[in-house]
């Protein structure tokens, strides 16, 4: 009766990505947190109540635990009391992928009971699309000792504001559960496995992978590359910078530069005089002289320390109308903000120390936008972190050391309130730039007053985007592997000589070698899943994906 997700633990980890430069091929694996991975799948259906993130509200005086199943001690169930107070009494889950009623007309469950009464349960779903729907099932006085199969079908709904009967249709964000509704009798019940039909999916799951390395910087030269950064240094607001900050940037040496593989952005209490007005601080905003559309950004870091520090790694579209910025200089300054678009991979300072944020700037929200998140650190002034956004056509993620944290999706439907032809909740379609810049004060808090200078450190910044047709897309295509889903048996046609092959896991575990017979590989003993066929021949390597199906 325990249902195993097998598919929670293939979403721990992305799928390896097979990255290359001239000279070599080698795995990039980048891991998901158990956790956190744990913790997005399972509050949605199917709930089997295996794990602790399968928890409901009660509410009016119910309350909700997971026990035992009595009939299986190794099964974990719901528990659902009511404690007779009132006659409304409930319990609700909100979910983080939608019950889609217009596709999925049933949701199915078992139910147990201690006591030998006849009960009526309601299940509810608010929070959609359309107007609440219910249905109610009833389970004869004596039946409910023993494990009861409910179907509720949506077809033949009831509309909860009208009470006409409906054929349900919507997407749903919340499952409300009623146990004779009505009835002020007190009563201890169980359930399991409350499903609509679907499979688990992780909602962070990164939609394309970006493994083509496509521009970077590893400071490696001890002198920060000019053909690559420019200084922004003109103000864009009364000769001084936005938020309220209280320092000026410069291309000044004192205030970035490249040491020990190490890009330096330097804050100083410094009182200079620049564009017309007196700053008391200085520091540096780097725009990168690459800009593109749809990819992966990582950047390593270590951050300042200090109260009213503000660094920040983001993105600003190429095209944005602002004066000083490198692609307006260069005739591309078309847009304003925030029509243009900002994606800030990185902030901190606008929370606790140690609480860094990612966001997203639009016509549909910006300045103090909704589309944000935090994420809790340790020591970010002695700690290296790389600070990741992945942006596709339909989303942006934000990662940090590969662990994703927050992921914004494209917005359904489009709307346009000034007319400009750009989607106000996505104007992501067109080319942003980096921009990697330390400022100081204004919404970040006053700075110390014992401040006197702090470094923002990277490491490296590394752009990906989709690989290309290239000489090793060449190679693989000649290895045709059938039949693939298998089950048992894998077969490679070529006519290459081939060396080795072998087989990992997603993960990267290198599970079986073979050095003879190739043409038939045994896989009957591998679990379903996916994994990765390595193929050598020489030192040409081809790798291929297979699917095995039980």
């Amino acid at each position: 009766m325990v249902i195993v997700l097998v598919i929670l633990f293939l979403k721990i980890f992305i799928l390896l990505i097979f990255m290359q430069n001239s000279f070599m091929k080698q795995f990039y694996i980048l891991a998901f947190s158990f956790l956190s991975t744990l913790a997005c799948i399972s509050q949605q259906m199917p709930i089997d109540f295996e794990n602790s993130n399968h928890t409901f509200y009660g509410f009016s005086g119910s309350d909700f635990t997971q026990v035992n199943d009595p009939n299986n001690t190794s099964n974990k169930v719901g528990q659902f009391n009511n404690n007779g107070a009132t006659a409304d009494q409930g319990f609700y889950i909100d979910l983080n992928r939608d019950i889609d009623v217009t596709n999925t007309k049933e949701i199915t469950l078992s139910f147990y009971a201690f006591d030998p009464n006849q009960h009526t349960i309601l299940i509810k779903l608010e929070n959609g699309t359309n107007a609440d729907v219910e249905v109610l099932q009833t389970i004869a006085s004596g039946n409910a000792t023993n494990w009861q199969n409910l179907t509720f079908d949506f077809s033949s709904a009831k509309e909860t504001s009208t009470g006409n009967t409906i054929n349900a249709t919507g997407t749903y964000r919340k499952l409300v559960i009623f146990i004779d509704l009505g009835v002020t009798t007190s009563g201890t019940y169980l359930f399991d496995n409350i499903s609509d039909g679907t499979t688990p999916t992780d909602p962070n799951e990164l939609d394309v992978i970006y493994d083509q390395l496509v521009w970077s910087d590893e400071f490696d030269n001890n002198i920060l590359d000019t053909g690559k950064w420019h200084h922004q240094t003109i103000g864009i607001v009364n000769g001084g910078w936005a938020n309220g900050e209280v320092q000026h940037y410069t291309n000044s040496s004192e205030n970035s530069f490249v040491v020990n593989d190490n890009l330096h952005i330097v804050a100083k209490r410094k009182t200079i005089m620049q564009n017309g007005v007196s700053r008391d601080f200085t520091s540096a905003r780097l725009n990168s002289k690459y800009a593109f559309t749809y990819g992966r950004i990582d950047v390593k870091a270590k951050l300042p320390e200090g109260e009213g520090t503000f660094p920040a790694i983001w993105t600003l579209g190429k095209n944005i109308s602002e004066t000083g910025t490198f692609w307006e200089t260069q005739g591309f300054g078309t847009t304003p903000w925030p029509d243009c678009g900002e994606i800030d991979i990185m902030e901190h300072g606008l929370h606790a120390k140690d609480v860094v944020s990612s966001a997203l700037h639009t016509r549909s929200s910006f300045g103090g936008t909704v589309n944000t998140k935090t994420k809790m650190l340790s020591d970010v002034a002695n700690t290296y972190y790389v600070f990741s956004m992945n942006w596709s056509p339909n989303q942006i993620t934000f990662l940090i050391d590969n662990e994703v944290h927050y992921t914004y999706k494209k917005p359904a439907n489009f709307t346009d309130v000034n007319s400009d032809g750009i989607n106000d909740g996505w104007p992501f379609d067109e080319p942003q730039f980096l921009l990697i810049n330390f400022a100081m004060g204004g919404i970040s808090g006053t700075p110390d007053p014992n401040f006197t200078e702090s470094s923002l450190l990277v490491d490296y910044v590394r752009i990906y985007q989709q690989s290309s047709a290239n000489v090793d897309d060449f190679f693989g295509s000649k290895f045709s592997i059938y039949p693939n889903p298998t089950s048992d048996l894998i077969n490679i046609k070529t006519e290459e000589h081939i060396d080795k092959i072998e087989i990992y896991s997603i993960i990267g575990k290198l599970l079986h070698t073979k050095e003879t017979n190739f043409q038939n590989i045994n896989i009957g003993n591998f679990t379903s899943g996916l994994y990765f066929l390595k193929i050598q021949v020489g030192q040409k390597v081809a790798t291929k994906k297979i699917i095995i199906r039980k």
